[in-house]
């Protein structure tokens, strides 16, 4: 009889379990819908940006923007974009198993990183592993707001021209469909074009006033400031595929746990049956004879 009683107490905690992942995967699915959003709406902005520096790069002629030039540093600025909050399946590990790699194969070329962890896990996972933490931003939520992030890209710029660091790199979780994810570090400074990789530069489509470097004075760090927001959004909306995946996972896994635990009740519940049964026949045939 106990053994069915611990059974019935703890069928009753995993379906309450239960009742409590169901919740946070609506919860997630709902914030995910948004977070996607405001990701995809962002990004032909950023993409034709990304564009319009190209071409007015090459309309500038010999003219070089102190981001796009490389400061002889031996140092390096990471930004890692973790999340605040736990239960997101492999999320964090994956994305600072990503951050670590990155920051040992500098380490192994000579070149020091100093690290601006984002979010709560990754603050945790960096001191449980003894790694150093440059600066901690803990207050950012599932919807970054560009002036959250504005003062980090500015702070980053700065110490770039400044020649503190000699790159910039932010790593997060990119988003690419709700389907796929996947950790990515990506070089914000110095800032890459067609044209200061060395390739051809097309004729400009735009009429430029009052002149390309004037513009790209404006547009340059507009673009870092983009970039950066733009990584923000993808790991919100990435966070949020993981953990409606993981609470997913982790209600079918309750409802199998129940229907295991149903068999056991019922399988005690017969056995206890079969023993009363058996006592009453035994007393039964003990008294007739």
């Amino acid at each position: 009889m106990a053994n069915r009683r611990a059974i019935v107490k703890r069928r009753k905690s995993v379906r309450n379990i239960k009742k409590i992942t169901r919740t946070m995967q609506l919860i997630a699915t709902a914030r995910f819908q948004a977070a996607m959003s405001r990701a995809m709406a962002s990004r032909p902005y950023v993409d034709k940006l990304a564009e319009l520096v190209g071409e007015l790069a090459g309309a500038a002629g010999e003219y070089r923007h102190p981001l796009l030039e490389q400061p002889d540093s031996d140092r390096s600025l990471l930004l890692v974009l973790s999340s605040n909050r736990g239960l997101a399946g492999g999320y964090n590990a994956h994305l600072l198993r990503a951050a670590m790699d990155h920051t040992d194969m500098l380490a192994a070329n000579g070149v020091e990183t100093d690290t601006w962890m984002v979010g709560k896990k990754g603050i945790s996972a960096y001191r449980f592993r003894g790694r150093e933490i440059a600066e901690r931003h803990t207050h950012f939520d599932d919807k970054p707001r560009f002036e959250q992030v504005e003062p980090l890209a500015r702070e980053a710029m700065h110490r770039f021209t400044t020649g503190e660091v000699g790159s910039v790199y932010v790593a997060y979780m990119r988003f690419f469909s709700a389907g796929q994810q996947k950790p990515e570090v990506a070089r914000l400074l110095p800032l890459a074009t067609d044209v200061a990789a060395g390739g051809e530069a097309s004729p400009s489509t735009y009429e430029i006033r009052p002149s390309a470097p004037v513009v790209l004075d404006r547009l340059l760090p507009a673009t870092v400031r983009m970039r950066l927001y733009q990584a923000f959004l993808d790991a919100a909306v990435s966070e949020q595929i993981f953990r409606m995946t993981a609470m997913k996972a982790a209600t079918e896994a309750a409802d199998d746990m129940i229907k295991n635990l149903t068999r056991q009740y019922n399988r005690a519940r017969q056995t206890a049956i079969t023993l009363e049964l058996l006592d009453i026949v035994g007393g039964a045939n003990a008294l007739s004879g």
